[in-house]
């Protein structure tokens, strides 16, 4: 995943670039950066590793050296930047989210026009963020270059771009990440998260619709390509990735959360002691299922943050397993003896919540039922950088498909998405035994629909049911 934060103000805008960028910490664990434009000094850009630092620290030199009033910055779980790059449009900085499917397709496109080369980066990929500035170089102007890039691109991809005129900025053509606008006397933001501008100063302005680019001065926000009437938003930013108190469409991420809990406390007929959210993802799920059961909420684990917030999250999965397991630490008093009912955000492989429930088991627990706050996650995200598998196979539903179907061949997986059907009970009892809970239920994808409350035609399904 990723995220980015831009500042147009008729001052130096480094104290809002700075700390509206570190409100997207959330969303990416290994590189942070930061580009300004001065016309008295031109530009400037740092980039860090934040895979063992957050990024306040990284970039407190950074910090009090910068200057400019033109400015954008990012975080990214992938890729170094923004970059800076020298083109026949005149130099400019870029940041991107998003995802390119079909990138050695265009990479093979462009060097039939001429294109001496890439940089590689350790990974052996091409840096997206590089790829996208190769494609709009391609066209006479930055807004035809936009404007193919969004045509070109498979998967999605949202943009910022730094000159010494403004910020462009264009949301993916069906508005799968948001790009939100905020203002204050002073000028003019652009970010991701619409509550990293707020403590700021800035009001929300609005939210660029699907395909649509803009381009942010300090004195106003301008519409050069009108938006399109298609959306498909992740419907995962309100399950997981956004921050509660962002929003998207209007719609806030923890009010949908406890949405998401109310809903599936109304299809349930278990009676545990207490409910509990896995921290910090699944606390507003059960804080919903708590108020609409009466079932009491309770910790029974707290996370423990001071040397582990997310930032510091390495990237290898075992790693990352063993670390979870490490930040959760248990209250006895609320687990021994207990049926407890507790809820996720969701199941993805399915090895830190096993791990966490014989946590609870080894802590005294009587019983343990899990609640994902979403329903089973049958197909890899094919339009955000969602998760590090590699494989469809690090997925337990498909694991657990695979094993129940054999080596046969392709598998419909239409039944195993349906809840009314006997094989997504059959999967379903598979998992819950393999993860040794107490019980299993999923919540429902029309019910998680319900709780977002947008027409379902707009919300981006696929991991769940395959349907683009």
């Amino acid at each position: 995943m990723g995220g980015f934060f831009g500042a147009a103000l008729k001052k130096d805008c480094v104290f809002d670039l700075f700390f509206g960028t570190d409100y997207h910490s959330h969303l990416g664990t290994r590189r942070a950066g930061m580009a300004v434009y001065s016309g008295e000094k031109g530009f400037d850009r740092a980039i860090h590793n934040i895979e063992n630092a957050p990024f306040r620290t990284k970039f407190d030199k950074d910090f009090n050296e910068m200057e400019g009033n033109l400015g954008i910055g990012c975080i990214s779980d992938y890729e170094p930047q923004p970059l800076l790059v020298r083109s026949h449009h005149g130099t400019y900085a870029i940041s991107t989210v998003g995802k390119i499917n079909n990138a050695e397709e265009i990479t093979d496109d462009i060097f039939t026009t001429g294109h001496a080369h890439f940089m590689e980066m350790s990974s052996g990929d091409i840096n997206a963020t590089e790829l996208v500035a190769a494609i709009i170089n391609q066209k006479d102007n930055i807004i035809e270059g936009i404007r193919y890039a969004q045509e070109v691109i498979d998967g999605s991809m949202s943009i910022l771009l730094l000159t010494p005129k403004g910020i462009y900025a264009a949301r993916d053509k069906v508005g799968r990440t948001p790009v939100v606008v905020g203002k204050k006397e002073e000028g003019y933001c652009v970010a991701f998260e619409s509550f990293s501008f707020l403590n700021l100063g800035y009001a929300m302005e609005r939210e660029l619709g699907p395909g649509e680019i803009v381009v942010v001065t300090p004195e106003e926000v301008r519409t050069l390509s009108a938006p399109g009437s298609d959306m498909k938003i992740c419907t995962f930013l309100w399950v997981y990735y956004g921050y509660p108190s962002s929003s998207y469409e209007g719609i806030s991420v923890e009010k949908m959360r406890y949405n998401c809990g109310a809903l599936l406390a109304r299809r349930d007929d278990v009676e545990p002691d207490n409910v509990a959210g896995v921290p910090d993802s699944g606390i507003a799920h059960a804080v919903g299922y708590s108020n609409e059961s009466g079932i009491p909420f309770s910790r029974p684990f707290v996370k423990y943050t001071p040397t582990w917030p997310r930032s510091f999250m390495p990237t290898n999965q075992s790693q990352r397993n063993l670390i979870a397991k490490m930040k959760l630490i248990p209250v006895h008093d609320l687990i021994q003896g207990k049926s407890l009912l507790l809820i996720d955000d969701s199941i993805v492989r399915g090895t830190q919540l096993g791990e966490t429930t014989e946590f609870l088991y080894q802590s005294g627990a009587k019983e343990v039922h899990i609640r994902p706050a979403c329903p089973p996650i049958m197909y890899g995200c094919k339009y955000l950088n969602f998760s590090r598998s590699t494989s469809e196979m690090d997925l337990i539903t498909r694991r657990v498909i695979k094993d129940m179907e054999g080596d046969g061949g392709e598998v419909d997986l239409t039944d195993y998405s349906n809840p009314e059907t006997g094989e997504y009970q059959e999967m379903v009892e598979h998992i819950r035994e393999r993860l040794n809970f107490t019980s299993l239920r999923y919540h429902r994808l029309d019910d998680m629909i319900e709780s977002v409350g947008i027409d379902r035609c707009k919300l981006c399904t696929y991991c769940w049911d395959g349907k683009e």
